[in-house]
């Protein structure tokens, strides 16, 4: 890129990074301290704000530049990544949304342990968030590093480390000083500026071609290379059974995931009532809604316009399509427009990964302290203030994640943040749903949920082409892959609900009836809700 592109963007960049600063700073100045106004923002927040802070957590760099680059380089299969992320949001708010308002406090453990033993409970579940979250962000370093590479030319790999450094050091503040508020802020803001310029590119991109999407669609065919091909199922996932099975296996994680995503799950304490927290879903659907027809234009634009070779040519995993495509629409390299419209759409990217990555490290922080730390700590010994512990587990989280960050950069977002997804459904839907539905469930079928699907899920993660086996892989030189599936939601999905069940019918435990029953009230009326 040259020089001004570079300039641009990074005053862009620098300039959301002080505002963002700032709000951190005010709402340190003053908060009051406590747990609730820590992890929940003391639940003061609107529907319509919730709802535009939920779709920024929502709206990753999975989304703005992942998705849009898959569908640039497969077309049909890439646009399926689309539908699961929002189809998903009717299990929320369907199954999940008011009832995990009214049953917990702060964390997805609260709504479990409400009938169980707390200590195995959280736990577990505490393990699990913590294990979801690092994944996930995982996906947004990579998404920094491949955007400033871009910026930089790619020609600098120190670049790309540090810059997954300082997201990370950045994530770790906004946490540590502002907590929930100053993070729904920070996505509210990001919110507007994402949907600002997705809404900019898709009119240029239909403006390029009169309006006329049968035309773009056309286009995009012809410069895949694949003709017809590229606009029907089969070309990243239907060249064999394999193939077939890993798409349904993807497919299951992205609708069941959300549900059990932490980051989310921590959205609806931040209001009064479960009715806002039901009406925050609807707005964020609505929102989510918009942006994702949105990415489906921007996708087959950048296919169209650019080509899937120009694309991949930046970089092999598609990651960079929406900043060329950007840089083609505001007329090209070397042209004020194309700088100014790049260094905005670049800018808007990493205001997306930063804002995003302030929540999935608050939801992790919170899991370390609110359930692991209180479970674990020595009894007789001082306790330490679970926002103490808090803040410092942010710095432990944001350590962990630039250093996996750092190891995946040339895998692309959207399929990092798809593992993610599946961890959250195989560990944690299990067993928020068993919680919320089954009478009889026990304290031993809640911990044998959760490590019943974790389990499984990361050790086919590490057995599966994403880490070894293949030229794409973590690493390409060593072979230890023994399960054929890039996503391993089609097994250990499954599993986790059949040991939740398992330990259930095999556990000498006799359920609580008299907290059972309070948790069912309790789930249907709010009554007794914090």
């Amino acid at each position: 890129m040259t020089s001004e592109h570079q300039t641009l963007a990074l005053l862009l960049f620098s300039a959301f990074v002080a505002v963002t600063l700032g709000i951190t700073t005010w709402v340190s100045r003053n908060r009051r301290g406590s747990a609730e106004e820590f992890y929940a923002g003391g639940r003061l927040f609107s529907p319509m704000e919730n709802g535009f802070a939920i779709a920024g957590d929502y709206m990753s760099a999975a989304s703005f530049l992942g998705v849009a680059g898959l569908i640039a380089l497969f077309g049909y299969d890439g646009l399926l990544y689309v539908v699961g992320f929002l189809v998903a949001w009717l299990v929320v708010l369907f199954l999940v949304a008011e009832l995990v308002r009214n049953c917990g406090r702060f964390t997805l453990a609260d709504v479990v342990a409400a009938r169980m033993r707390e200590r195995p409970v959280r736990i577990a579940a505490g393990t699990s968030s913590v294990t979801v979250t690092v994944l996930y962000l995982v996906a947004q370093m990579v998404g920094a590093g491949s955007l400033v590479a871009l910026l930089l030319g790619g020609t600098s790999e120190a670049a790309r480390s540090w810059t997954v450094i300082g997201v990370g050091v950045l994530m770790v503040i906004y946490v540590s000083l502002g907590g929930m508020r100053a993070t729904t802020w920070i996505q509210i803001v990001k919110t507007v500026l994402l949907l600002g310029g997705s809404v900019a590119l898709t009119v240029l991109v239909l403006l390029r071609f009169h309006g006329d999407l049968d035309l773009l669609l056309l286009t995009a065919a012809e410069r895949s290379g694949h003709g017809q091909a590229f606009l029907a199922p089969g070309l990243k996932y239907g060249g064999d059974w394999t193939a077939r099975f890993d798409f349904i296996s993807l497919g299951l994680a992205l609708v069941l995931g959300t549900a059990g995503l932490p980051h989310i799950l921590s959205r609806f304490y931040t209001v009064p009532t479960a009715r806002a927290a039901r009406r925050s879903v609807v707005w964020a659907i609505g929102l989510i809604g918009g942006f994702y027809l949105m990415t489906i234009v921007l996708g087959f634009g950048a296919a169209a316009i650019l080509g899937p070779d120009v694309v991949r040519a930046s970089n092999a995993s598609g990651n960079t399509a929406v900043p060329l495509l950007a840089l083609d629409l505001g007329g090209g390299a070397g042209s004020t427009g194309g700088t100014v419209l790049f260094a905005i759409v670049a800018a808007v990217a990493f205001a997306t990964i930063l804002a995003v990555v302030a929540g999935i490290t608050l939801a992790s922080s919170a899991s370390v302290a609110h359930d692991l730390y209180a479970s674990l700590r020595r009894k007789g010994g001082k306790p330490r203030s679970e926002v103490a512990v808090a803040r410092v587990a942010a710095v432990g989280v944001g350590v962990v994640a630039i250093a996996l960050g750092l190891l995946a950069r040339d895998l692309n977002v959207a399929f990092l943040v798809g593992l993610a997804f599946a961890v959250a459904a195989s560990a944690n839907l299990p067993v928020l749903l068993y919680s919320l539905f089954w009478r009889g469930f026990t304290t031993r079928g809640a911990v044998w949920a959760v490590y019943g699907g974790l389990v499984p899920a990361v050790v086919l993660v590490v057995l599966s082409p994403v880490v070894s086996g293949s030229p794409d892989a973590l690493f390409p030189d060593a072979d230890f892959q023994y399960f054929p599936l890039q996503n391993p939601g089609l097994v250990s999905i499954p599993l986790g609900f059949l040991a939740g069940w398992l330990g259930t019918v095999t556990s000498a435990e006799v359920p609580d009836e008299a907290k059972q029953a309070e948790t069912e009230v309790r789930s249907l009326t709010g009554a007794g809700a914090a």
